[in-house]
């Protein structure tokens, strides 16, 4: 019998996304393509028996869940996309221009230039930290890890920063480690075990 995996789907396209504008807490629709991404997704993801599936209670999430064929997923706060705050709906290299250098959120977060210091930026809200996505993603796999060591697969939907951040964690690395694991949209990751240890088994799959 084969070891059960974690499957993780990132939602379908954005008009955002598309153009490299962060999506944090803004609910942003999917394009058509972003739909066609998703049912893609669920016709990979076909004949595939998930003990649990868990979604993002962000609009684009659920609704790649429902195209994917997965629209009785539970939702699950800790899974949304991190809180940008104010870079919400910027791309990085507006940030980049901004403070004179290369910005990289997994290394420089959210807090830079003068619009962190400004009270009442994105509806008010000041953004998380690197180490705040990393304690949500963990609690995920504390939900999903008792599920696994019953022999069951899980799924989960959600979004490209969180579920990197996710992986970082499941391998037990420094969170910043997900800089280095690029997620396109729509895309299949599984994570799993071998030997003992977790382990990737698979990345950023195109499924349309």
């Amino acid at each position: 019998m084969p070891d059960p995996q974690l499957v993780l789907l990132r939602h379908g396209e954005t008009e955002w996304s598309r153009t490299g504008r962060h999506t944090g807490t803004s609910d942003i629709p999917l394009t058509a393509l972003g739909e066609d991404q998703a049912r893609a997704a669920g016709r990979t993801l076909a004949g595939r028996d998930f003990a649990l599936t868990l979604c993002s209670p962000l609009l684009r999430a659920r609704r790649t869940a429902e195209l994917a064929g997965h629209a009785d997923a539970v939702t699950d706060p800790h899974l949304a996309e991190w809180d940008y705050g104010p870079v919400e709906g910027r791309t990085a290299d507006d940030v980049s221009r901004e403070i004179g250098r290369d910005w990289l959120i997994f290394r420089d977060g959210v807090h830079v230039g003068p619009r962190a210091a400004a009270p009442g930026d994105a509806g008010g809200r000041h953004g998380e930290t690197l180490d705040e996505v990393a304690a949500r993603a963990r609690a995920v796999v504390e939900r999903v890890e008792p599920v696994l060591r019953d022999g069951g697969d899980v799924l989960l939907v959600a979004h490209g920063h969180l579920l990197r951040v996710l992986t970082a964690v499941w391998l037990e690395m420094e969170p910043d480690a997900a800089a280095r694991f690029e997620l396109g949209t729509a895309s299949i990751s599984v994570l799993g075990h071998g030997h003992g240890l977790r382990t990737l088994e698979g990345w950023n799959q195109p499924t349309g």
